[in-house]
């Protein structure tokens, strides 16, 4: 939870009354990401059921309320605005048929909310989205340190659970990413994880041995990479991850203090990628990205960023971007 002072920006929209969005304003709403708390989707019932059943709990959080339902002018002069809305993907549906009806959704949407909220920073959650944040940002002719999404923030959170539950150790203490598209071509990066200061490679039971081998880490990522097919197997969505994912984003975005994710924003000449968006190690705090970092990646996965790429360009130029 975060402490907001009265002179902190402190508005958080978000769009969209689903499963992600609502679950997303309730983590928002107890850990006290936001001051205030808009919640907004085109089905007015929908919306505002979920703003009536958040706000009979404010007595119990930290934030004075959630307002919204179906007039876009809730999210009026919005600090961050985190885009949930669009529709999901139906079997038998491709991704690239997906992409093609969440961009008409969002070629129509931001530039109502640009109008209700000019000076926000605007957050893709809405799948592909990698896609989408390419398509946002040129959509609303925004700079790129003001659009991105959650990209692998999420996935990375889902390695290092992982990671930690084999090791017993607190997440905490587990520093490994995952990078590139979220989706099929994404990838972890294991030549710098690490378990404290220690090389996960070389770290070591109780006995002295090795725990993580190639095969280890192999299966590892693979759980990581495909843990919301698991979930949504057996409970039809996933929200409360990605839901608290968008609520600890929110909060570095509200905070002066610069704090370092996973986000897929779009690139303009890291490892000589450009007009991209895929997810690497960014900082950002209230002014949005600040720097996305230079770290050290081996052939190999180098070689994987770029094939994710390649992945998200075939995508990007079928749709026309």
């Amino acid at each position: 939870m975060v402490t907001l002072t009265s002179n902190t920006p402190s508005k958080l929209s978000v769009i969209g009354a689903g499963a992600v969005g609502s679950s997303l304003a309730y983590a928002a709403l107890i850990r006290g990401s936001a001051q205030e708390i808009a919640l907004y989707d085109i089905n007015e019932k929908k919306a505002d059921a979920e703003v009536r059943d958040l706000n009979h709990g404010t007595q119990f959080t930290p934030s004075s309320g959630v307002i919204g339902g179906g007039n876009i002018e809730a999210v009026k002069d919005s600090d961050v605005v985190i885009i949930t809305a669009g529709a999901a993907q139906k079997p038998g549906q491709t991704r690239l048929e997906l992409a093609g009806v969440n961009t008409n959704i969002l070629k129509s949407l931001m530039p109502q909310l640009l109008e209700q909220a000019p000076n926000a920073l605007y957050v893709l959650v809405t799948n592909p989205c990698d896609v989408l944040t390419v398509v946002a940002q040129k959509v609303s002719g925004l700079p790129r340190n003001r659009v991105f999404s959650t990209g692998t923030m999420l996935d990375t959170s889902r390695l290092r659970f992982a990671i930690a539950e084999v090791a017993r150790v607190s997440t905490a203490h587990v520093h490994a990413n995952i990078l590139g598209e979220h989706g099929d071509s994404e990838f972890p990066v294991w030549s710098s994880a690490k378990i404290t200061s220690i090389p996960i490679r070389d770290w070591v039971d109780s006995t002295g041995k090795r725990m993580f081998d190639d095969a280890l880490l192999d299966q590892l990522g693979d759980e990581a990479m495909h843990a919301a097919y698991r979930v949504i197997e057996g409970k039809g969505a996933t929200n409360y991850a990605i839901g608290l994912t968008g609520a600890r984003l929110t909060e570095a975005l509200m905070s002066p203090k610069r704090t370092v994710f996973p986000l897929s924003s779009v690139l303009d000449g890291w490892h000589d990628l450009h007009d991209v968006a895929l997810s690497v190690p960014t900082m950002v705090s209230s002014k949005g990205i600040e720097r996305v970092l230079d770290v050290p990646l081996d052939d190999s996965e180098i070689a994987k960023l770029k094939a994710s790429a390649e992945t998200l360009r075939g995508t990007l130029k079928s749709l026309g971007f």
